[in-house]
């Protein structure tokens, strides 16, 4: 920690928890906490339900005539795909196609868009967003005005019920409810590959609805989790992760993400580079790898396959789920390496053998 770190509202709730914190975008945050750690906070969200802290994210409101229009010009996906009241999920890119952020989009209607995206990179996108508006669209970098509450797993619909909170409402939207005092956001979104709910709270009512949810959690088995399993879950289900899976140097096509790419819309940034580098293919692109050896994958180790290197390791990790050390990595398409080809991958100087397999390691549950 870093006495220029910022602190979420919920800070004083997770020292007395016995967290353990870590820097995250300039943060300080639970990584784990006394009590268990990882593994049984990862285990809690698979079987039972967690309660995530995860106000380091972004928060930015876009907002007059034509936000939603102006938006759906810089952002790779295409809004015009939802309705007011459901989210999606999809990337800032710059005109290299590298990627700025990806983020998630709350679609209120036509003059109202709300961002969530990565801690370190909402200054960047709330800047570019900024330079390009037009006259009345106004964008408000609300980062430290909001906490965010992931509830995930399970029991996670239970835990909300027996606050009176809605959780009938589809994956990817949202609904405005009342806790107490506070008014706050029940989005059907997630990064655990469980189903779950992110709550957005006035950071003024964080600790009222963080007791709630923990009261109310206790007989359904929730427990708070940290930035650890978040880690651990998202890499399982094979969900990229900014600065690992995604960068300015790695591309949604070579990320697998071109998914939340609208790529019959005529305009968003980094269109051109995009349609170029699809259409001729990518010369690199994210497969997961599974361990058959014993030892744990980390970033930034390389893969070999013979005396080749092969590709890189952009996060890696303990599967607590399946046991065995799994990884997702950047590989070279000029290899021809294919779902279940033998690699190996270079863990401090030791080769421990892997086989390619396509994400996720284990079955998502989010719907």
């Amino acid at each position: 920690m870093t006495s220029q770190s910022r602190r979420s509202p919920l800070h004083d709730r997770h020292v007395a928890a016995g967290a353990k914190f870590a820097e995250f975008g300039g943060w300080d945050m639970p990584l784990e906490y006394a009590g268990g750690g990882v593994i049984a906070e990862h285990t809690a969200v698979r079987e039972a339900a967690g309660l995530f802290d995860v106000s380091h994210l972004g928060k930015v409101e876009v907002r007059g005539p034509g936000a939603a229009e102006f938006v759906n010009r810089c952002l790779t996906n295409d809004l015009g795909r939802i309705e007011p009241g459901k989210a999606q999920y999809t990337l800032c890119c710059d005109e290299s196609g590298g990627v700025v952020d990806d983020l998630i989009a709350y679609l209120y209607g036509d003059e109202r868009v709300f961002l969530i995206p990565n801690a370190a990179n909402t200054a960047e996108v709330a800047r570019r967003l900024s330079a390009a508006a037009p006259e009345g669209v106004t964008i408000e970098d609300e980062h430290e005005n909001y906490a965010v509450l992931a509830v995930q797993g399970p029991n996670s619909t239970e835990v909300l019920t027996a606050l009176g909170l809605p959780t009938d409402h589809e994956y990817m939207s949202f609904a405005e409810a009342k806790l107490g005092d506070a008014t706050l956001i029940v989005c059907r979104t997630g990064y655990t590959g469980e189903h779950g709910y992110e709550l957005v709270v006035p950071s003024a009512d964080a600790v009222a609805v963080w007791d709630a949810l923990v009261a109310a959690g206790e007989p359904f088995g929730l427990r708070p989790a940290g930035l650890g399993a978040r880690d651990t879950l998202r890499t399982e289900m094979g969900y990229p992760l900014h600065g690992h899976e995604l960068s300015l140097d790695i591309t949604p096509n070579e990320a697998r993400t071109g998914w939340a790419v609208g790529w019959k819309k005529p305009e968003f940034w980094g269109r051109a580079a995009l349609v170029a580098e699809k259409e001729a293919g990518p010369g690199r692109r994210l497969w997961g790898l599974e361990a058959t050896g014993r030892g744990i994958p980390r970033a930034d180790q390389v893969v070999m396959s013979g005396d080749d290197a092969v590709g890189i390791v952009t996060s890696g990790t303990f599967s607590p789920t399946r046991k065995v050390g799994i990884a997702l990595a950047l590989l070279d398409t000029s290899t021809g390496l294919d779902e279940g080809a033998e690699v190996e991958v270079d863990v401090r100087g030791r080769r421990v053998a892997m086989t390619v397999v396509k994400p996720p390691f284990v079955r998502p549950s989010v719907k």
